[in-house]
Formats: structure tokens, C-alpha cells, sequence
């Protein structure tokens, strides 16, 4: 299948149309037209070759792992989506299948490491992935989501990485009601860990640096502000949550932040990549508490949060931009000048 993208030729080119040609159909392989794609900081990152310490991006790079559309084509073997069906693509693409964490749903922490929606090798064939900069994608079955009645698909995509990835860890610590939750941030991340948690049913405080944030929290969701650079608000605050959700994207102290959890409460990381330098382990070790992380969520969990965000109509607050405005797009980013996530209309991208 002949399509075309935007892909990133070197670490420091701008990206730029990109033709290109998806596999040929397995038996068990799905074939999208992509309608809309969400715009991940990641995305920016690998075009940019900004994690080489963890592995270096493959050139081209066609970015995106938020990617909604429609089926155009299935396998012999496809039982689960059909033609029409409208369907998303994440952030993996396939896994080993036979490891622990493959069998117990989480494909995300598959043993023999994920397919990468881009930036990543084909298990069978050994090819280059190539992400949702695309007007197509050709997708294992298993690893293509359902898109339920009722959610907007201009808005779904940053669901697929930012929303399960504050969703997975509301889950595993068992966020409902009468949990006492905190969020650090509300950026792309942080303002759909607030939705979900109110939406579970829980008290939401958003901790922030400036009180002049403290609108943007209660619309989204929030109960109550807490202002960190208050030594009298963090005082008063201290064992009084059950789990923090920290979205801050760069390297911070996260000392401040445990002594606010309650006895065997739990701070998740879920922005800042890499060295996050030391703490002081006395309130971990005297309250019990945990610092730990997450990555993104398994299929099914995926699935299970799509549907969540029918029912609760919990969506992202989006920009909908055009293809080519994709370099901006990844400028302003960087000055933190989006409220709070692009979305790519595919729509604008011609094949021509």
C-alpha cells in the first residue's frame, strides 16, 4: 500500500512529506486511512534523536502513536474489526506473546520488549515501523483498539499515550471513590490525570507552583489547589493523599512531594525520563510510603479507558492543527504554548 507521511530525515531537519509504501496484508493484519493524529512530546524527541543514550532513532522517522481512523482492509484470519470500524493505534504494535506479562495483558511490559508504533522493527519481517504522520497504517489486529459510539474522534488521540498513561496508575492503586488524590502539573498529562481521577470518583488536588492555575484546576475537575511554593501550604498538606500523580516532564527533587503522601501512599512518576537525582528517604522510610513509576497501559486496560471516556465523556482539551504546521507545532511545544495537546488532521495531508 503506497501511502505518504511527514517524516524526520536527520536529527536536525524540520519534517517533511515522505512517501513510502505499507506491508502487504497478513492474514491477522488490519489496514487504516488515518483520520487524526495526536502530537506526543515523545514524538518531538525521537525525531530529534534526544534519547540516543537509550537507542538511537531510526531515520526516516515518521512520528505519532495517537493515531484514530477508519478500516479499509482486513486479513483472511481478522475477526475482530471489519471494514468501516472506526479504530485506533497506540503506542505498540505487536509483542512477543508469550511472555508473563504478555499473557497477563500487559503487552507494554512484554519481556522481549514491544514493537514500537515507530522507531521500532517489525517482528516478522525486521522492517522499519512507521507511525500515525501517515494517511495509513497496516496493524496487527490484536493491537488495534475500538473506538466507542459517542467519543469524538478529533479529540481520542492523545488518549492513546497521555490518557493511559495517567489512567494505568490510577488503576493499579485502586483510585475510587473516597481516594485522596494529587496531581503535579497540568499539561498534557496532568490535565487528564485530574479528569480520570474525578471522574473515578475521587478527591482531586492539583499542586502547582502558581495559584494563577487555580481556574484552569477546578474546570477540569479539581477540588482544591495546592500552591508548592507555600512552605505553610505544603505544611498543612503533609499526609494527606493516598496517591500523586508527578507529570513534570524534567528532572526535579521529589522530596517535597513524599511527605505528602499518607502512610503507605504512593508518588507515580510519569513524566521526567532519566536521572532524577537524590531525596531525602526519611518520610519514605517512617511513612511507608512508595515512589515508583508507569509506563503507558496494556490493550486491554486501553480499551477499558476508551470506553470509560464514552461513558464519562472525558475528552482532552485539543488544538487541531494541518500536517504541515507540524514543525510549529513542535516549537511551541518546547515553549509549552498549547493548552494542552495537538491533534494532526489527517485530512490535510494529500497522497499526491
Amino acid at each position: 500500500m503506497k501511502t505518504i507521511g511527514y517524516a524526520a530525515r536527520d536529527a536536525h531537519s524540520p519534517l517533511a512529506p515522505f512517501h513510502f509504501e505499507r506491508r502487504a496484508l497478513r492474514d491477522e493484519d488490519v489496514a487504516i486511512e488515518i483520520l487524526y493524529c495526536g502530537v506526543c512530546h515523545s514524538d518531538l524527541h525521537q525525531s530529534r534523536n534526544d534519547w540516543s543514550e537509550w537507542g538511537a532513532t531510526l531515520y526516516p522517522c515518521v512520528p505519532g502513536h495517537e493515531a484514530i481512523g477508519r478500516v479499509v482492509q482486513v486479513g483472511k484470519a481478522v475477526t475482530r474489526h471489519q471494514v468501516g470500524d472506526a479504530v485506533a493505534v497506540g503506542t505498540i504494535v505487536d509483542s512477543c506473546h508469550h511472555c508473563d506479562q504478555c499473557h497477563r495483558g500487559e503487552e507494554q511490559m512484554c519481556r522481549e520488549f514491544p514493537t514500537l508504533t515507530y522507531n521500532g522493527r517489525d517482528r516478522i519481517d525486521g522492517s522499519q515501523t512507521y507511525g500515525g504522520y501517515s494517511k495509513h497504517i497496516v496493524t496487527r489486529e490484536d493491537f488495534v483498539l475500538r473506538i466507542p459510539d459517542g467519543l469524538d474522534l478529533s479529540r481520542a488521540g492523545p488518549l492513546l499515550c497521555a490518557g493511559i498513561t495517567v489512567y494505568s496508575p490510577l488503576r493499579q492503586w485502586n483510585v475510587g471513590p473516597g481516594s485522596r488524590v494529587g496531581v503535579i502539573g497540568i499539561g498534557g498529562l496532568g490535565h487528564l490525570a485530574v479528569r480520570f481521577a474525578a471522574g473515578l470518583g475521587a478527591s482531586v488536588t492539583v499542586i502547582t507552583r502558581t495559584a494563577d492555575k487555580a481556574a484552569q484546576a477546578h474546570e477540569l475537575g479539581a477540588e482544591h489547589v495546592l500552591v508548592s511554593t507555600s512552605e505553610e501550604a505544603m505544611a498543612a498538606a503533609v499526609s494527606s493523599f493516598d496517591v500523586i500523580i508527578d507529570t513534570i516532564p524534567v528532572a526535579h527533587d521529589v522530596t517535597p512531594y513524599v511527605g505528602l503522601l499518607d502512610v503507605e501512599g504512593a508518588l507515580v512518576i510519569v513524566g521526567a525520563l532519566g536521572d532524577m537525582g537524590n531525596f531525602n528517604s526519611l518520610p519514605l522510610i517512617l511513612g511507608r510510603r512508595r515512589i515508583t513509576g508507569s509506563p503507558s497501559g496494556g490493550i486491554a486496560q486501553t480499551q477499558e479507558m476508551l470506553d470509560f471516556c464514552a461513558r464519562k465523556n472525558i475528552l482532552p482539551e485539543c488544538e487541531i492543527i494541518a500536517m504541515d504546521g507540524i514543525n510549529e507545532a513542535f516549537e511551541r511545544m518546547e515553549r509549552g504554548d498549547v493548552r494542552y495537546r495537538f491533534v494532526i488532521d489527517m485530512a490535510t495531508l494529500a497522497l499526491a
